[in-house]
């Protein structure tokens, strides 16, 4: 599976410039390319970004948490998603879990991978507990 260049580009430009709060990617099965679905700009929250996953169709996705630590400090962490729901095609979750790995090596900073079938997967609670 190819990876269009501007996956990377839209990846570099959260990582380094905070330019995104989220990236929605999806692979483009006629081009057999994962591609850029949708960009969050910076004031969305973690709800626009939920809001933003299919509810019956496979994805890959980034969101930028920011959060403050017991010490008050303020931190983010940049989470990859395998967006995968039980109501997708089965083909689907084939293909999107068979290039999962290949995708995620072109991104370079991700700091935690989260797998979810369903809303509660990667609920906001989730990501809090896992960002610590």
């Amino acid at each position: 599976m190819a990876v269009d260049d501007e996956c990377k580009l839209k990846f570099l430009e959260l990582k380094a410039k905070r330019t995104y709060r989220f990236i929605i990617y999806k692979i483009d099965e006629k081009k057999k390319m994962v591609v850029v679905e949708k960009v969050g700009e910076p004031v969305l929250n973690y709800d626009d970004f939920a809001a933003s996953l299919p509810a019956n169709e496979c994805r890959y996705a980034i969101f930028d948490y920011d959060f403050v630590t017991e010490e008050n400090c303020q931190k983010s962490k940049i989470f990859f998603i395998a967006w995968s729901p039980d109501t997708s095609r089965v083909r689907s979750k084939m293909i999107y879990a068979s290039s999962k790995d290949r995708f995620k090596r072109e991104l370079d900073g991700i700091q935690v991978e989260l797998q979810a079938t369903d809303p509660t997967e990667v609920g906001l609670d989730v990501i809090r507990g896992r960002a610590n």
